[in-house]
């Protein structure tokens, strides 16, 4: 009688103790939790642009208003693409700063899109116009006067104060 030899599946490849059945080296629990978490991370900082707190972010998924599994795709790729977390941060803040500022909406993709340009996107600046009593005004180089614009379309020659002429963000 011959001794039984013992069958393996690929008798030209050796496993090593930490190797999957497809060779490569197994990822330990804790190195899967450190993924999950950046990807977490990400994730909650994407939904902390968008105004929501962590708190809402649960409150939301358990009611399937945020489906939370569709974020965490898009956030290991923008992990891989940025290196760090802490780099995707910075260029989620930027996107949604820009967009913002725009009144645009915006998602992780965004991001990608965005990603070559990003160090030239910047929000749009604030223009704040003057107004007197709710007339708009003007600045004339030439004269070097205010000059309030009334209803009927006259330019009148401003002789207040520049304290009562009141600024305004306009849209």
């Amino acid at each position: 009688m011959s001794p039984k030899k013992k069958a393996t599946k690929h008798p030209t490849k050796k496993r090593g103790r930490h190797a999957s059945p497809r060779g490569r080296p197994r990822k330990s629990s804790a190195q899967k939790k450190r993924e999950e978490t950046a990807i977490q991370k990400i994730v909650n900082h994407y939904f902390q642009t968008k105004g929501l707190s962590l708190e809402e972010i649960k409150d939301n998924a358990k009611k399937k208003r945020i489906i939370y599994s569709r974020f965490t795709r898009p956030a290991k790729q923008l992990l891989e693409l940025a290196g760090s977390v802490r780099e995707a941060k910075k260029a989620i803040t930027k996107v949604a700063k820009w967009a913002k500022s725009r009144n645009l909406d915006y998602a992780i993709e965004t991001v990608f899109k965005k990603w070559l340009e990003l160090d030239r996107l910047k929000p749009k600046e604030i223009v704040k116009k003057p107004f007197y009593h709710d007339d708009p005004m003007v600045w004339s180089e030439t004269r070097k006067k205010w000059y309030v614009i009334s209803p009927d379309g006259d330019w009148k020659e401003f002789v207040g104060q520049e304290s009562d002429i009141e600024w305004r963000i306009v849209k």
